[in-house]
Order: C-alpha cells, then sequence, then structure tokens
C-alpha cells in the first residue's frame, strides 16, 4: 500500500525540542487541569485539543507527529505541535516570527494573515505553504520542525488565492493544490492544482481547474493532496465552516477527472461541520484523520477520528450504516504507535521564570523589542505601556496586547501583577482581558490623583465602538490579583483580590464572544494613549489556568 505526501520515512537523527532564539525552553512535562483527552486507560476522548489549533494539518517523520495551524493575525504565527501518539500534544515552536509585508501587520490586521497551511517533509526538510488571502501563497522551510524556519518567500502572488498544499510525485515533479476565497478572488468552490518549480519557491504553468464544486460541494476549500495506490486524492471539506461535510476525490490522473465521495458528516452526532484536516499513517500501518470542529466562542477544536479504507476510498470515523460516510467518535482507542507514551498537553499557564515568553502567547500584530522584558531572577514578566496607535478606537486596534487560546469549556485565570505608571502621564492602563469581537477588562488605570480599578467592556469592538466603564474603587497599592472565571458558553465573571485570598466580584457577568475567524482569546495588556519621553510598566508575577 504506497501513501505519498511528503517523503514520512526519511530518517531524522535528532529532534529539535527548541523552537528559536528567543525560546530556551519547551514544557514536555504540562499537563493542563482544565482539559486532557488521554483517558489514562487506553482510550482517548474528542477534542484531542480542546483549544483553537484551527484548520490543522499533520505529518509523521520517523516516529514523530507534527501539527500545523492557521494563526491569522496573531504573531508568532504557524504553531507547530508534536506529538508521539496523536493524542498528547506539546506545542514546539512557531514558523514565522514576523509577518509579511512588515509595515501592514505592525497593527492588529484581524481575520486577515495566516489562513490554512499545510506542513510537509522532504528530503530531510520540512516545508510549511501558507496563504495570506490578500497577498498570496508563501514557503517557509527548515532541517528541524522547531525551528529555525526560512523566511517567507512568496511562491505566487494574488488576490483570494487560500489552502495551498503541495505533493512531490513518482516522477520528481512538484505539484501545489490550492481553493479560493470569494471575498477576494470573486470565485470560489473551485479547486485549482499547479506545477512548481523543483525547490517549491515558485509557480511555474498557469495551473488546471480539476473540480467545481458549486453544483453538489459549495465552499470546497482546505484541499490536502495524497498519492495512494496509483490514485491522486484530494481531501477537502466543503459545505461551509459550522455546517459542512468532509469530502474526497480520487482520480488516476493529477487533472481529473475527479470521482466524488463524502466520506465523514456529522450523521446522528452533535459534532457540527466535521470537516478539514489530514490523514495520517501511524508507524504500525493505522489509519487516522486529524480535523477541526468549529465550537463558536471556543474556536475550531482538533478532532482525532480512525480511518479505514474501502474499495480504495477512505471512511473516517464510525460507519454506522455501512454507506461509506462515517461520523465523528467521541471516545475511542488510542492510535497504536508501538509505544506508550506519558500523559502531555499543550502549555496554558505561565510562571514567567524563564527569559522567554511560554509558546502559548501571541501578540496581535508584529511585536516590537521593547514592549516587554523577561526577567527571570525575579520571575516576572514586565509589559511597558507601549503607546497606542493615534486612530485606535478601543484595545482590539492596539498591537501589543498579549494572548493565548481559551484551553477547555471552563476554567479559572488567575494573574498577580504590580503596576509602576508614569508619574507623569494620566491614562496608562494594565490589566487582565478576554477578547473578541466583543471584549472585557478587568484593570488598574493611573489618574494624577492614584489608582483605579476600573472593569470596561466594549460590546461592538470590530466596529470602532468606545468602552463602557464603571469605576471598582480607588486602590492604594498597585499590587493587585485578577481572576476571571469562564463558564460553558463563553460566560465570563471576574473578581479582584488585594492580599491574594479575599477576591471581590468585580462588574457584570460578561458573554465572550470569538474574534474574526478565531475563537475569543484571554490575556493580559499595558498601554497608554499619549506620546512621552518614557513609559511606566506592569510587572506579571504569573498567569495561571487552573479549574
Amino acid at each position: 500500500m504506497f501513501f505519498k505526501r511528503a517523503a514520512f520515512l526519511i530518517s531524522m537523527n535528532t529532534f529539535c525540542i527548541l523552537s528559536y532564539a528567543q525560546h530556551d525552553h519547551v514544557n514536555q512535562n504540562y499537563v493542563s487541569k482544565v482539559w486532557v483527552a488521554d483517558n489514562g486507560d487506553g482510550t482517548y476522548k474528542n477534542p484531542v485539543l480542546n483549544a483553537d489549533y484551527s484548520d490543522p494539518d499533520v505529518i509523521r517523520v520517523d516516529n514523530d507527529f507534527y501539527l500545523v495551524s492557521s494563526s491569522f493575525e496573531d504573531i508568532p504565527g504557524l504553531p507547530i505541535l508534536h506529538s508521539k501518539d496523536l493524542v498528547n500534544w506539546t506545542i514546539i515552536g512557531h514558523a514565522l516570527m514576523r509577518q509579511p509585508p512588515f509595515g501592514h501587520f505592525d497593527i492588529p490586521r484581524h481575520g486577515d494573515g495566516v489562513w490554512a497551511p499545510s506542513i510537509s517533509y522532504h528530503n530531510g526538510e520540512f516545508y510549511i505553504y501558507y496563504p495570506d488571502p490578500d497577498y498570496g501563497i508563501y514557503v517557509v522551510k527548515s532541517k528541524k520542525a522547531g525551528g529555525p524556519w526560512s523566511e517567507p518567500v512568496l511562491v505566487q502572488g494574488g488576490k483570494g488565492l487560500i489552502d495551498p498544499c503541495p505533493l512531490w510525485d513518482d516522477d520528481g515533479q512538484l505539484y501545489l493544490v490550492n481553493a479560493f476565497a470569494g471575498s477576494r478572488a470573486g470565485i470560489k468552490s473551485v479547486i485549482v492544482i499547479k506545477k512548481l518549480n523543483k525547490e517549491g519557491t515558485k509557480v511555474i504553468d498557469e495551473g488546471k481547474l480539476v473540480y467545481d464544486g458549486h453544483e453538489k460541494d459549495p465552499t470546497i476549500e482546505g484541499p490536502k493532496i495524497y498519492k495512494r495506490n496509483s490514485f491522486y486524492y484530494i481531501f477537502a471539506p466543503a459545505g461551509g465552516v459550522s455546517t459542512g461535510w468532509q469530502l474526497v476525490l480520487r482520480s488516476k490522473n493529477i487533472y481529473g477527472p475527479y470521482e466524488r465521495k463524502v466520506v465523514m458528516d456529522q450523521g446522528t452526532t452533535k459534532i457540527n461541520g466535521p470537516h478539514q484536516g489530514a490523514w495520517v499513517t501511524t508507524q504500525t500501518g493505522e489509519d487516522w484523520f486529524l480535523h477541526f470542529q468549529d465550537k463558536g466562542v471556543y474556536g475550531r477544536v482538533v478532532r482525532l477520528e480512525p480511518l479505514k479504507w474501502m474499495n480504495n476510498w477512505p471512511v473516517i470515523g464510525i460507519d454506522k450504516n455501512g454507506d461509506g460516510t462515517g461520523e465523528p467518535v467521541s471516545i475511542y482507542r488510542k492510535p497504536n504507535v508501538g509505544k506508550k507514551f506519558a500523559i502531555t498537553t499543550p502549555v496554558e499557564s505561565d510562571e514567567f521564570n524563564s527569559n522567554a515568553l511560554g509558546l502559548q502567547w501571541q501578540w496581535m500584530a508584529n511585536p516590537q523589542p521593547y514592549w516587554y522584558f523577561m526577567d527571570p531572577a525575579k520571575g516576572k514578566l514586565r509589559l511597558f505601556s507601549a503607546k497606542e496607535p493615534d486612530n485606535a478606537h478601543n484595545l482590539w486596534e492596539v498591537p501589543n496586547v498579549l494572548l493565548q487560546k481559551f484551553p477547555a469549556d471552563e476554567f479559572m485565570i488567575t494573574t498577580k501583577l504590580s503596576f509602576y505608571p508614569n508619574q507623569k502621564l494620566e491614562n496608562e492602563e494594565t490589566g487582565l482581558a478576554i477578547m473578541g469581537l466583543r471584549y472585557a477588562t478587568l484593570k488598574l488605570v493611573s489618574k494624577h490623583d492614584g489608582l483605579y480599578l476600573v472593569y470596561a467592556v466594549c460590546d461592538n469592538a470590530e466596529k470602532g465602538e468606545a468602552e463602557k466603564s464603571e469605576v471598582i474603587k480607588k486602590v492604594e497599592d498597585g499590587t493587585i490579583y485578577l481572576t476571571a472565571k469562564i463558564s460553558k458558553g463563553g460566560i465570563c465573571n471576574f473578581s479582584y483580590s488585594l492580599d491574594g485570598s479575599n477576591f471581590v466580584k468585580a462588574g457584570d457577568e460578561f458573554r465572550a464572544q470569538e474574534g474574526r475567524w478565531i475563537g475569543a482569546k484571554a490575556g493580559i495588556f499595558c498601554t497608554r494613549n499619549s506620546q512621552t519621553n518614557d513609559s511606566g510598566y506592569a510587572d506579571f508575577d504569573w498567569f495561571r489556568i487552573e479549574k
């Protein structure tokens, strides 16, 4: 049985668990207090990643699995996760440290930037192709999955080119499949295949449209291309992010004509729109499929499904009625990878004891080096009050907001900070934020007569609406503990403490909302709205996520 998209069985002599120059650690032993997919009894529960790692693509290289996901405007982008068994995952780095064009992405561009990427391995090198729907398709390369990765190279410029995926064919020819974003290209629901040069850095022909989904498969996108048993396969979602199905196309000729088959849909389950992901084979010969499910405020979480081949068609999930179309599983036996591995999850909490930010953190735009300082000797992260853009109407439009994904349906955030504002300024702010199309913050605000604890909500952040603020109290000291308790449905309740023991509710209940193409996020910030020759700052002692 032959399966080829990348050279999966080329051995890697070493596996680098370091990511980039500014990251000196990867916590391989972290176990979340709020979501663990491994049941510890040989089974797992879905989602295996209960966080917004949307548009996942996965490969195996020797005994290691690597996952990449879209990251849109958030930087560092293109997160890379590693697993030994497809259930227990660790984030090991990012492939994109700054997003081009650099000036353009120096301010938040919500929903733009990195859309659905693909990851491949060929001749000892990793490739990630990713689309920017406004600029074109890029490629980055690395000898090690953890990085460092090369600077992005524009493979094909143009608007609306999305979701690229390569295939090295038996004769050495390199192909690239992609879809189109109707909002930019003026057309969607079609799939194109084109040739690349041998380096994989440039499109060398006009390509050919190989599938038109307008009649049966509207909004077909996210194609992944493979070769097996002399068939070319294109796995592609159709029908829309939250309502669609997983389609597979096959042909003996890469340019078609392609047969179609729906190989997974919601069926009798509550798992809406189960699609867009990647087929991967374990070293023991088992086939699996990782895909996303859109959970609204929580983003697009990652699920793992068994995959079986019948008559040279894949069946994904459990086929209860024998029609060749599977449906998602909730609990299932873990993949057989020849060994058992310890339970681990992506890092969430951060004690700020390192000289690098934890890999879970992302900024809302390309960062500047003077936004923060790591002080591992004191175990603190210092955020300087960088000035907001002149035209910023609210925090949604401010780049220096440090965020991470919601890690579960229910969890509690607690952070301790000490605020040292510039005494010559007013309106420096620092605190805890729940960000999305609407957002809420619990923050300290500096005034000439002292510090005030303020609860603020912005209901239509994307439309430039101003925050609605409520002064909770004046505080005598800049050290404070802030919490946000998130319940099912994204319901958030904030509280504060001046001593770390006695917490007081602050503000009304807040319903979080997803961002643009991403789930809601949680994090911290320190900003000011006026120009000065120096800034104040806030020292964050820790940021903890617990039940």
